[in-house]
């Protein structure tokens, strides 16, 4: 998620699991070893476009990093605080378990966790919770805030704590519910035309409106769902994957590393210049799916030599212009309002679909 949640939740770790011993040296470590993993993006200006997406969430991700920085740091902390009374086993716990946590975090978003690397660079990933959600985020943090500033019992403050971690982790276990919910109600909606499979996710910044996609064979389904809809149907569109544009090009390495983080979640279009582009449909595009011009967010143009080989990528930045109309539609389709929504028509590329 977010370096902010990560390293109050970093914070909130280290204040839970020493900081009765060590004071505000517990959150302070907590809060730097929380944002440790997520250091792994200052490598990007020395990587490839495709290098970078693909480290990203590895090495500094993985169990074999948590445990040897995990003994590693509990040694050098002891001897650097020789005067708190702090074991190593407890300095060993704090780190272990706010890497952990951090780990454990971002393997619940949907851009995916290698967690067993560099025996596999399988991305765990679940996409149950936005990488930005303030519900996870406020009471962590609150809960923090108090135990580090209140003026009561010491042990009245780290209740606090403790607190806005129990709140944080039952709103979790709910996204994890909430998720199975939707998945079925997506499922449902399609047992006309049962699809090969579906993924859901939740849109910016809330557990409430959901994306889903369902693949076919010749392309995908996607649709939006709110727990406050007024009914379970589902307004589909129809996306068509295009996949035949990569031709022979479909196994080479770049693009298969491309295929591989998507999930296979994923379209081809060529561009007006003659370049092919891929998308992640995982994502989502820059209008929150509510206009008819909507850009993805994660788009991979594919560069090419003359003969058609594909040498590299680039991935492009849609522009994010969020207005107060935008965030009207979005709010509105948050509370159950399908209306809110227009199918997008991707230059004539994206209908209704008849499962609608």
């Amino acid at each position: 998620m977010d370096s902010v949640t990560q390293i109050t939740l970093g914070a909130a770790v280290g204040e839970a699991t020493a900081g009765r011993e060590a004071d505000l040296k517990a959150p302070l470590w907590g809060a730097a070893f929380g944002l440790l993993p997520d250091l792994d993006v200052l490598a990007n200006p020395f990587l490839t476009d495709i290098q970078a997406l693909t480290m990203h969430r590895s090495v500094t991700h993985s169990l074999m990093f948590i445990a040897l920085v995990g003994v590693c740091a509990a040694y050098g902390l002891r001897r650097f605080h020789r005067d708190i009374p702090v074991s190593v086993g407890r300095w060993g716990a704090l780190v272990v378990l706010t890497l952990g946590t951090h780990v454990g975090l971002d393997c619940l978003t949907t851009y995916g966790t290698q967690v067993f690397w560099p025996f596999s660079n399988y991305p765990v990933l679940h996409g149950s919770v936005f990488i930005v959600d303030p519900l996870y985020t406020v009471p962590l943090a609150t809960g923090l805030l108090v135990a580090l500033r209140g003026t009561a019992m010491a042990s009245a403050r780290r209740w606090a704590n403790y607190a806005g971690l129990a709140l944080s982790s039952a709103y979790l276990l709910f996204t994890v519910v909430n998720k199975a919910h939707v998945t079925g109600v997506f499922n449902e909606a399609l047992s006309d035309s049962p699809p090969e499979r579906v993924f859901t996710t939740p849109t910016p910044f809330n557990n409430l409106l959901w994306q889903g996609i369902a693949e076919t064979d010749n392309g995908y389904y996607v649709g939006a769902y709110s727990l406050l809809d007024p009914d379970a149907s589902v307004d589909f569109r129809s996306v068509p994957k295009r996949h035949d544009l990569l031709g022979d090009q479909w196994d080479n390495p770049i693009v298969k590393r491309v295929r591989r983080f998507s999930r296979g979640y994923f379209i081809v279009r060529r561009a007006a210049d003659g370049a092919l582009h891929i998308h992640d449909l995982r994502f989502g595009r820059n209008d929150v799916g509510l206009t008819d011009d909507g850009e993805y967010l994660f788009t991979y143009k594919l560069q090419m030599e003359p003969d058609g080989a594909v040498v590299g990528i680039t991935r492009g930045e849609p522009p994010f212009d969020v207005t107060t109309a935008l965030l009207r539609r979005f709010l509105a389709r948050i509370l159950g309002h399908p209306g809110a929504s227009s199918a997008p028509s991707g230059a004539g590329s994206e209908n209704r679909s008849p499962a609608s």
